[in-house]
Parts: structure tokens; sequence; C-alpha cells
């Protein structure tokens, strides 16, 4: 793990901005960035933010072949990685803009076909500022306060606490790897105010001598949270601590803090500030697609598609294929992808729905549900567990409390569920793991 401090990484900022210049980049060019997390990797994205270049972070846990190409369809005009760092302990510095003046262009992961470049472009200087403010009251960071980040910083939302910390005075931890021993200590050591954490990570941090006694503000987001461990981790951080946000690749939609999900139960929340959230083709049961106007330092286009980008957006909205419904009172429950919807005999079934019954049984630690083809009935209802438990015993289980359409037909024990970096199961990957 390594310290980022706003003074070390606004000097090294300044150093890179110089570099990229040096380099012939300009504002609107695109910076190809192939790194695990490194203490140099801040700094370099964020000196080419605040002068208007676009990084392109990439994973680096994917085949060269995909590198190559993501990095070929954004048309970089550099790429760095391990290779090729510069120092940016020392050389000369370049003026920056007081806040970053883009964001970077991140490719989606890719779940529903090949991964989309999401393009922003370069933004005003008023739609840059109103950026950095909403990402502050979405992040809260306060000047002299520790962060925890330990997810990849080549994605999106390790990116932009760490990014939103450091402006606001704050200093950021960052983990190479997550390691639950290692940050779970170093929430009483470096007495850690805020962080960013997916479900996954907060199931393996929640012992019996798990503390965060300095805590003020964790996230989590990334993945539908159980009931279960979503009750566990409020009564660890506290209610008034442990927030969840729903947003994409693509943009932000809501924010919950957990005083209001325990009134609501698997609700995710209402539209962040500055947005207003929608369904549209609702069927009867007030389930449909999510639609969320955005504010316009918000706009963004899918990297030379119009297209899709035309089929994602409608005036001052778009849409990510999420599905959904709202209360009365404008909170938001997630049913899941509508590529995750499962119709078995002409009712649809979704997996979410399934999954938060299953990881209702005591012995069942989490749960994964997919559809497979059926003659009979279109699709077939398949759930993959993990626990030590019995299948016939929590398909029972599922029967006496599921509708017989939504009832898995079948159940498989599994050690654990694929996971993609950012904690989302591979649902693709399950139906080869059946015995």
């Amino acid at each position: 793990m390594f310290l980022l401090t706003p003074e070390v990484v606004e000097a090294g900022a300044r150093r890179a901005a110089a570099w990229l210049s040096s380099r012939g980049l300009r504002a609107g060019d695109r910076l190809g960035v192939v790194a695990p997390n490194d203490p140099r990797y801040v700094p370099m994205t964020l000196g080419a933010l605040r002068t208007g270049i676009v990084p392109v972070p990439v994973n680096v846990h994917l085949s060269a072949g995909d590198r190559r190409r993501i990095l070929d369809d954004a048309d970089t005009a550099l790429v760095v990685d391990e290779r090729t760092w510069p120092d940016l302990s020392t050389g000369a510095e370049a003026e920056l803009a007081p806040h970053p003046l883009a964001r970077p262009m991140h490719y989606t992961s890719g779940t529903t076909g090949l991964a989309k470049g999401v393009w922003s472009g370069v933004l005003s200087e008023t739609d840059a500022a109103d950026l950095t403010v909403d990402e502050q009251e979405l992040w809260d960071p306060r000047p002299g306060e520790t962060y925890i980040v330990c997810s990849p910083l080549y994605h999106s939302a390790p990116h932009r606490i760490t990014i939103s910390a450091l402006a606001a005075g704050a200093r950021v931890l960052v983990f190479e790897h997550f390691d639950a021993a290692q940050v779970a200590q170093a929430f009483v050591d470096e007495k850690i105010a805020g962080a960013f954490l997916v479900p996954t990570q907060i199931r393996r941090l929640l012992t019996d001598l798990f503390a965060a006694p300095h805590a003020r503000r964790i996230l989590h987001a990334g993945e539908p949270c159980p009931e279960p461990l979503k009750r566990r981790a409020i009564d660890a951080f506290g209610a008034d601590k442990l927030w969840e946000f729903y947003g994409s690749t693509e943009g932000q939609f809501t924010l919950c803090p957990s005083e209001e999900w325990l009134g609501r139960p698997g609700t995710i929340g209402r539209a962040r500030p500055g947005r207003r959230l929608r369904i549209e083709d609702e069927g009867a049961d007030g389930v449909g697609t999510i639609w969320v106007d955005a504010p316009p330092f918000a706009r963004w286009e899918y990297w030379r598609d119009g297209e899709k980008t035309a089929a994602a957006w409608r005036g001052p909205g778009f849409t990510v294929g999420d599905l959904g419904r709202l209360d009365d009172d404008g909170y938001l429950f997630l049913e899941g992808r509508r590529e995750d919807l499962i119709i078995s005999g002409g009712v649809n079934v979704y997996p979410v729905e399934v999954e938060r019954v299953l990881e209702s049984h005591p012995d069942v630690f989490e749960a994964a549900v997919f559809g497979v083809d059926d003659a009979e009935w279109g699709q077939r209802v398949i759930a993959a567990v993990v626990g030590k438990v019995d299948p016939d015993a929590v398909r029972a289980f599922a029967r006496d409390r599921l509708p017989g359409s939504h009832a898995p037909k079948e159940i498989f024990v599994v050690e654990e569920l694929p996971r993609t970096q950012t904690g989302k199961v591979r649902r693709s990957d399950l139906a080869s793991r059946r015995g």
C-alpha cells in the first residue's frame, strides 16, 4: 500500500502535464494508461485531466489483444505503462486548471457485447466546476482526513474518490490489492474516515474483530448488496455512516443513506441532486427500464458510435438498460439488467428478486441466478449458491417463498461465485460450473 498526499500529487500532476505537453499532447487527445495501482498513477491521470487530456484507463488483466483493441479504438496519442512511466519526482512543471477539464474515457465491461468507450469530451470551465462540486457531494471528503481505496484505479469509482479526496485536501491510502486483514487494520491504525467498497470486500472485512471507530462515510456500490450483509454492515459501520450509490460507467443515478434504506429495505435510494428518475416500458409489476435525466456536465456519448448513443439518450435522460421500479416517494428498487431477465413460461423472472430470497436462507452465503434454455418453459431458472447447504433443502426453502415460475428448478453449490474485479458476478460463467 502507499499513501497519496495532496501536496505530492499536485507537484507530480504539474510535472506530468509538462511531460505530456513536451510529447505533443493537447486538450482532447487520449492518453492510454495501462498499469496497476502505483504511486505515479494518479499524478499522471490528474495532470492529464487538468489540462483537458483524456486518460483511457485499461484493465491490466485483459489479454494483450484486448488491451490493444481498446487502445486502437480510442485512437490514443500516447500510451504509458509500467515500462514507460516517466520520473515525476523532478522536472519542469506546467500550470493546471483548478478542476479536471475532462473525465477519463472508461470502457464498459463488455458484459452485453464488445466494450464501449464512454466519451465526455473536454468540459467547459463551468461544467468542470459543477462536476467537481457534484463529486464532492457524493464522497463528502474533508481536509486532513484519510480515505481508503482498495480497488483498481483503472476502474471509475476508485479513481473518482481518489481525485475527489485529494482535491478536498484529504489523504488517500491506496492498496495494490485488496487484503481483508490489512484493510481492516488500516481502518484503526490510519484513522480512516471514508472508503469505497464493493459488497464482496465488505463481506470479507466483517469478522468479529472488525472495527472502524473513525469512519464517517463509507460508500458501497458495484453490485446489489444482499439484505443480510447490508444489515451486518450497518451494525458494523453505523446507519449514519454507511451509504450506497447506484451508477454505471456512463453516469450516476442515486444515493442512499442506510437510515433511509432501513425504512425501505432493498431500495438503492432516490435521484442524486440535479437528476430525475423515471421508469419507461413499465410492466404490470411496475418494473421497467430505468432512465435518469442528467445535468449538463454529466452528458456523454459512446465513442464514435452514434447509433448506440442515440439508443441510450432521450432528451436530457439516458439509460444503461437496467430494470427497476419506483415507489410513490421516488425511491428506486433495482431488479437487474434487461440482459439478465429470465422469461420462464411467459413470466418475467428477475434474478435479483430470487437471489434476495435465497440469501435469506441462514446457511446460504451468497447466490447467483441465471436462465438456461428449456424446450418446455423457454428458459429454466437455475441458481448457484455458496455455503454448506443441501441443494434440495434450499430449493424447498425457495419454493415456500416464491411463485412457482420464480423458484429455481435446479440449485448447485460452488466454492465462490465468478466475479469481475469490480465485484460483479459473471453469470455467463456459471452454466459451465453445473455438475
